[in-house]
């Protein structure tokens, strides 16, 4: 893992426990931002790096799980390690279930958290790059005319072309010649991949 493209935000109150966390990281060669209060993490203009959030379950606005919550909300896909010196089940069990890799408890070594940290780092590369897949392929989607999208969705619903013809009440060669110019505009070689692509751009016969 290439740590020095990487960065770590710390969110706790404790001053004493962000530098040391922070000195730890910077060490490690991890670019590191620390914040004191949940808000001021959420005001920040977060980098377009990969990077996990360190953060402290209680917090003197609002604490770790509402942040965790708020994240969700903005769909900011930053992959959480939970610290706390007051932690229990029911916590922990929130927090996973709300996507965090880690729930570590005060006192930590600094393994644990490095683990933890780099498990975070691996994760949030992955969603990076499905996230720019994404968006390449909503760019193709844009290219289709109106007759060719709907064509697309029936493709993605299952739909073969007789039976897209017969619902459209048109000759199944047109169908094709749409259907193909499907194919080439979203780069597809295969039918296989062009149902992918639809599922993975949200394309469902409901919102067409």
């Amino acid at each position: 893992m290439d740590s020095k493209k990487s960065i770590v935000y710390i969110v706790d109150d404790d001053v004493s426990v962000c530098r040391a966390l922070s000195l730890l990281l910077k060490a490690h060669g991890f670019s590191v931002q620390t914040f004191s209060r949940a808000q001021d993490f959420l005001a920040f203009k977060h980098l377009k790096l990969p990077s996990c959030l360190v953060l402290d379950i209680q917090l003197p606005d609002i604490n770790g799980l509402e942040l965790q919550e708020a994240l969700a909300e903005r769909q900011l896909r930053i992959p959480i390690v939970f610290i706390t010196g007051h932690g229990d089940i029911p916590m922990s069990v929130k927090g996973m279930k709300g996507g965090a890799v880690d729930f570590l408890t005060k006192p930590f070594t600094k393994k644990k958290l490095l683990d933890a940290v780099g498990q975070a780092i691996g994760k949030n590369k992955i969603q990076i790059k499905e996230q720019a897949e994404i968006s390449k392929i909503k760019r193709r989607v844009k290219t289709l005319s109106a007759r060719e999208l709907e064509v697309f969705r029936l493709v993605a619903k299952g739909m073969l072309s007789k039976q897209i013809a017969r619902k459209r009440g048109t000759v199944l060669q047109t169908i094709k010649i749409h259907r193909g110019r499907v194919m080439q505009k979203m780069q597809a070689k295969t039918l296989t991949e062009l149902i992918s692509f639809a599922q993975k751009a949200g394309i469902t016969p409901s919102r067409f």
